[in-house]
């Protein structure tokens, strides 16, 4: 270690920083820690924008900022807003110089940028004001907010920025009442600031802007294109969209809504290759860490990252109510959004109650793992699900979870394996045939090809449909939707039309698909070529249940379920995806065995079919994750 400085509520930044003698903010040590340092925060609460000057040398020589051991260090976007003056029954009102908010006024800040649903007029903002630390709902006129139990609306002038809120019959004199007035929290201006831990810390309250991948994703706490970060034990909570981002930053932001020439998808592609020509390079970006962390009622995203979310792990984190207020809506929300988030492993999080997706992995997901994950309540009240790959290419694994929302699986993508998993609702495979995206060579950025979804060439072995949610439309439950597929690539090259051009006859013929050894409950159906299953009309009483921050499944298994004849599943025995033509292995190109169930547990050579090994005929009841 170099130095450890320390910050105190009651220190100066006139001071040296030592444990003696603290300095007063955050930001202070900011500008002064270099590689080894340590910055230890004692308690209270710090109003301000960290904004790191430097960063470490490597995952070793990391610049460290930690909370003090047993000590709450609070750190906020917002600041308290006092004196309020009843203007008539549930109306209150606040004047505050613009001053306040420097060179960003969020209250001025209209909420929007490529993929955001909202109407043209009028604009939500990126603004927020918070009683008792509950958000408020923002509405638009003053009409409006004698209307509205909790609501706030403000009007910005040349000097003031005037609020007037709806605290339902409380005075906010006598309440806590504050307002968002920086843009993030931790985030450092300049980019690629590398090998920063940030631990322990309770962060809120950022008036964070949309964040789509065509734009710089700001957001609560952010890495702006750095390498190596590792984010852990943090409680993050009520940022405007996203609390944390690992998003590079793009040469210009939302062309597609600013100039209108072009589609978003159009600019996305130019975004990836220029951020190719410019370094996007894993030695470079990404590698990140993001663990045990618990994110909860952001407006947009629990994590999002266009490409500097590759090469990382995300871990042990507790996500939940992102997105589900519906304030507003776009094609960007999830409990966790990555693009490109090449060789990325998502594992052991338990995410639900989030009002589109719990994960959505969009573009280039290649090398991706997603493994060992608690999924439930998640897709709102447009009946969304739990987890959407999008325009990708694979090989992408996913493994040994539980999905238990009412939809499960949106998979408008090619080349994924779903091994081990609990179904409990539906999917909705998909082509998509009018966005060709690229696909990389092994383990690295560099861009070997680009294609459209042809659909299908996916592999589903050894899971539970368990069959209790609903058929809407196309969404089905179990494996039967792929019925008609060819089941090999031989047969798939001798059912091509010899009669067609190169490529035209590529577009009409369904790729294979691989299914076997699967469990199909209650009203899920099988897939009409695979051999090996059991296929019961029984419901099996899937129920997640929460009791005392505990976290259970419950499940009724019958004697049958062991009867499935069962294989340990190995890079060997997973087919390589037919467009990239790579094999399912591990980042550092090792081969897969999947021999560990969701807890860990070693697999028997003969696995239980599911994600839990441990399962045992008639009812169980498991505990599945403790809540913090």
């Amino acid at each position: 270690m170099n130095h450890e400085y320390h910050i105190s509520m009651n220190g100066s930044d006139e001071n040296i920083g030592s444990v003696e003698f603290p300095f007063r903010t955050i930001s202070k040590a900011a500008e002064t820690a270099k590689y080894n340092d340590i910055i230890t925060v004692h308690e209270g609460t710090y109003r301000e924008w960290i904004n790191p000057k430097f960063g470490g040398r490597d995952n070793i020589r990391r610049i460290i900022y930690r909370a003090a051991a047993g000590e709450k260090v609070v750190l906020k976007g917002s600041e308290i807003i006092g004196n309020w003056d009843l203007l008539k029954e549930n109306i209150w009102k606040a004047e505050v110089s613009n001053a306040l908010f420097g060179n960003y006024n969020p209250y001025a800040q209209e909420l929007n940028g490529d993929w955001l649903l909202s109407p043209k007029e009028p604009y939500l903002h990126s603004g927020m004001i918070y009683l008792n630390e509950k958000a408020l709902k923002e509405v638009f006129s003053v009409s409006e907010v004698a209307n509205t139990a909790h609501s706030w609306y403000a009007e910005v002038n040349e000097k003031q920025t005037v609020f007037y809120a709806n605290f339902a019959n409380q005075n906010p004199n006598e309440c806590t009442i504050e307002a968002n007035v920086r843009k993030c929290c931790f985030y450092p201006e300049k980019s690629v600031i590398n090998y920063i831990t940030i631990q322990g810390f309770e962060i809120a309250h950022a008036a964070s802007p949309w964040a789509p991948p065509t734009a710089e994703q700001f957001a609560m706490l952010g890495t702006h294109g750095g390498k190596g970060w590792i984010i852990e034990d943090n409680v993050m909570h009520d940022a405007r969209c996203s609390a944390v981002s690992l998003g590079i930053d793009p040469p210009e932001s939302n062309k597609s809504t600013l100039y209108r020439d072009k589609s978003g998808y159009q600019y996305q592609i130019e975004t990836v290759f220029k951020a190719k020509s410019m370094g996007w390079d894993k030695g470079k970006v990404g590698s990140h860490i993001v663990r045990n962390n618990t994110i909860y009622n952001c407006g947009q995203n629990g994590i999002v990252g266009h490409m500097g979310s590759a090469f990382s792990e995300i871990y042990g984190n507790h996500i939940y109510y992102i997105g589900n207020a519906e304030e507003f809506m776009g094609w960007e929300i999830a409990g966790i959004k990555f693009h490109a988030a090449i060789d990325t492993y998502i594992h052991d999080n338990y995410i639900h109650d989030c009002g589109r997706f719990g994960i959505w992995l969009d573009w280039q997901t290649q090398g991706v793992r997603v493994s060992k994950n608690i999924l439930c309540r998640n897709g709102g009240s447009q009946k969304f699900n739990d987890l959407f790959v999008e325009v990708s290419h694979g090989p992408y694994l996913v493994d040994n979870n539980i999905f238990a929302s009412e939809r499960n699986l949106q998979i408008v993508s090619q080349g994924g394996a779903y091994v081990h998993n609990l179904l409990a609702g539906a999917i909705h495979p998909s082509p998509c045939m009018d966005r060709a995206t690229p696909y990389h060579f092994n383990h690295t950025t560099d861009i070997a090809g680009y294609a459209f979804v042809y659909g299908n060439d996916v592999r589903f072995y050894q899971n539970i449909f368990a069959g209790t949610g609903e058929e809407i439309h196309d969404w089905k439950i179990g494996t039967a939707v792929y019925n008609g597929n060819s089941v090999s690539m031989e047969e798939y090259i001798d059912n091509l039309d010899k009669s067609m051009g190169d490529h035209e006859k590529y577009y009409v013929a369904k790729q294979p698909v691989y299914i076997d050894r699967n469990c199909y409950f209650g009203n899920s159906a099988a897939f009409d070529r695979e051999e090996n299953k059991l296929v019961m009309n029984t419901n099996v009483g899937l129920q997640i249940t929460e009791e005392d921050d505990k976290v259970y499944l419950e499940l009724d298994i019958p004697e049958e379920f062991f009867s499935v004849p069962t294989t340990m599943i190995t890079t060997d025995n997973l087919q390589p995806p037919r467009i990239v033509d790579l094999p399912y292995e591990h980042p550092d190109g090792t081969p897969l065995r999947l021999d560990f169930d969701l807890f860990g547990n070693r697999r028997a050579d003969s696995p239980t079919v599911g994600p839990i090994e441990s399962l045992q005929p008639g009812h169980n009841k498991i505990l599945i994750w403790q809540i913090k």
